[in-house]
């Protein structure tokens, strides 16, 4: 397969052992949105135009917040309060369709996100393309099969998309290496989270935590994975 932008960062995932592959890739994507949309990016009229209609959810403008860069994103909130103005203005009388209007442009600012709408269409794009190559290249199945997991969230995902593009006759092969891998990481994830749960019993206090320790923190990332 002609390698293309997608190939390089997937293969690049799936090189590494260490978890869900696909939230490496949305972690990746997301940390250079966020140090474009708050360097060169920020003063680019198209991309000002769309973070004035979507602006972001609380997880970017905590992290947009945090990267200490706050004249960018100070001009940024300037110029998307004045969008956001603009836009939920009802007009004089409240009980007019110009109220629901309103109310809808304001329902769409305050579920929309700049950032997680070009993550969400590069992810999407990663996960057909990691298909695409289990589908067509030996050694891109030797590193999905070496993958301890997916998350709950991306497995889905990935499930969904396998159709439209691996073969009928390779299909089932796919399905069947997916779900062994995932259902052997809940069993142990499982086993870690009861033994997490006994070490609460002073039976078990000189017991060795093993691979136990961290299995609350490990088991809601498994769960709840990166947005999609």
């Amino acid at each position: 397969m002609t390698e293309t932008i997608y190939t390089i960062p997937v293969n690049e995932a799936f090189d590494k052992t260490d978890g869900c592959p696909f939230c490496a890739m949305y972690d990746k994507l997301e940390e250079n949105e966020l140090d474009l949309i708050l360097g060169a990016s920020m003063m680019e009229p198209d991309i000002r135009i769309k973070t004035n209609e979507m602006g972001f959810c609380e997880r970017h403008y905590d992290q947009m917040y945090r990267a200490k860069n706050r004249l960018s994103l100070a001009l940024m909130l300037e110029s998307h309060l004045d969008s956001v103005k603009k836009e939920i203005k009802p007009g004089i009388a409240l009980l007019t369709s110009k109220a629901a209007k309103a109310s809808v442009k304001a329902e769409h600012i305050n579920s929309s996100c700049y950032v997680c709408s070009k993550i969400r269409g590069h992810l999407t794009k990663m996960i057909e393309t990691a298909c695409i190559l289990w589908n067509g290249e030996e050694e891109f199945r030797k590193k999905f099969a070496a993958q301890p997991y997916f998350c709950l969230r991306h497995y889905e995902k990935m499930l969904r998309t396998a159709p439209a593009f691996i073969d009928k006759k390779r299909l089932g092969e796919f399905y069947k290496l997916a779900e062994s891998k995932e259902l052997a990481y809940i069993s142990s994830l499982r086993d870690d989270i009861s033994f997490f749960c006994k070490k609460f019993d002073y039976r078990y206090t000189d017991e060795p935590w093993g691979t136990a320790k961290d299995s609350v923190e490990r088991t809601i990332g498994f769960l709840n994975g990166r947005p999609i």
